[in-house]
């Protein structure tokens, strides 16, 4: 009879034992120790180490509440999807997420390779690094996970099969209200907007009946387009890096969605990098080498996408249809239009919904966040009103440049 017979929640020292009860990870005379480092919004997640060793392992463990506000009620089998995800992509795209050892469906938690060597990517922005191989390995990562899943490649049946494998309604439903919804009219009154900008809020998204009509027009899109597995919560929290390496985390959001929600989410929070160093940082010729390399990894994650995507539809789509003259270039362009729309959606939420990030709450000079959540919300209106005019990467940073030269600092 073990303890993990049954679901509870579990603290460090429940991780450690888990650890030797159920992974065949630690030899028997190890001397482990377990922290618990979680700092998303949905789960617990425990680094697990050997004192004696370089051997350690991370177990994510789902709960029935939000970590971020017990009002979200959510089932733990996020963590099977999140498991299931990480190694389909695993072999979609070798060596762009962590390997998976276990998932535990009792526990409700998964079991996984430590990155601790790397470092969270929305971390190492604000401190303005820069990572030359991000593009090239964020873009074949999306390539490869969103076409590969699609009608384009995958038996019809198939695909459809997986459709119902990956149904995650109470996420989606999390994506549905605070992305598509909320930053829009505060309908169920827990926006979090920063005080000196809210009537500038109230007039720029609540009262713009023209911007509702289109994220109206955007949300149904999310609710009915099952194109490809997409990862969900594809931000810079939920990616690792190092100079040479980079790891998608966090799939527990997947699910047959658009494939520009993916892209979208990508690029705007780049674009939240280049925010706060252009409100953070005093050396000018350091804060113009850090934006412009900001600004070229967006052009390159949007044209390199584009690149890869077609070549890879030439070269192995099965669709007979798929194979018609027209019809790729037709399809990407759709799903840039989205990526579009999306980046700003998530510029929006971000600023006004209830998850916020780091790189805009850290700027502490009041002007400056002030400026910087206009700018963010500026450039957000016009993605996705001309979001159909948005064909390459210099487009999105064009626009970024227009609004920062009508907010000067």
């Amino acid at each position: 009879m073990s303890k993990f017979d049954k679901y509870f929640l579990m603290t460090p020292s429940d991780a450690i034992d888990y650890a030797k009860e159920k992974l065949s990870i630690f030899s028997c005379d190890s001397e482990l120790d377990s922290k618990e480092i979680g700092d998303g919004n949905l789960n617990y997640v425990f680094r697990v180490w050997d004192k004696k060793s370089d051997k350690s392992v991370i177990i994510k463990q789902a709960g029935y509440t939000a970590r971020i506000s017990d009002d979200f009620k959510l089932s733990p089998d996020r963590n099977r999807i999140e498991a299931e995800t990480l190694r389909f992509q695993g072999d979609l795209a070798p060596g762009l997420v962590p390997i998976v050892y276990k998932y535990d469906d009792i526990m409700s938690c998964c079991s996984m390779e430590d990155l601790s060597d790397y470092t969270i990517m929305r971390q190492a922005l604000i401190q303005h690094k820069t990572f030359p191989k991000f593009a090239e390995h964020i873009t074949t990562f999306m390539v490869n996970t969103l076409l590969l899943t699609s009608d384009v490649f995958l038996n019809h049946q198939e695909k459809k099969s997986l459709v119902k494998s990956y149904t995650n309604p109470e996420l989606c439903e999390i994506t549905e209200d605070l992305v598509y919804t909320e930053p829009f009219n505060d309908y169920k009154q827990r926006n979090d907007v920063f005080p000196p900008n809210l009537d500038w809020v109230k007039k720029e998204l609540y009262s713009d009946n023209d911007l509702k009509l289109e994220v109206a027009k955007l949300k149904f899109e999310f609710l009915t387009n099952a194109q490809a597995l997409i990862h969900g919560d594809l931000h810079t929290g939920s990616i690792f890096v190092n100079e040479n390496s980079t790891k998608v985390i966090d799939p527990e959001f997947a699910f047959y969605g658009p494939m520009g929600y993916d892209v979208g989410n990508i690029v705007a929070n780049m674009l939240f990098a280049w925010i706060n160093a252009d409100a953070t940082m005093d050396n000018e010729e350091e804060c113009i080498n850090f934006k412009n390399w900001v600004e070229n990894t967006i052009c390159e994650i949007i044209d390199k996408f584009k690149s890869k995507f077609l070549k890879i539809w030439k070269e192995e789509a099965k669709e007979i249809l798929a194979k018609t003259p027209g019809f790729a270039d037709w399809y990407l362009s759709q799903v840039i239009h989205d990526t579009a729309a999306v980046a700003g959606l998530e510029l929006c939420r971000r600023i006004v919904g209830m998850a916020h990030v780091k790189d805009i709450t850290s700027i502490e000079n009041e002007s400056a966040r002030l400026r910087a959540e206009r700018i963010c919300i500026t450039v957000a209106k016009r993605y996705i009103k001309n979001r159909k005019n948005y064909i390459y990467g210099e487009q999105f940073v064009n626009t970024l440049k227009e609004v920062e030269n009508e907010f000067p600092g």
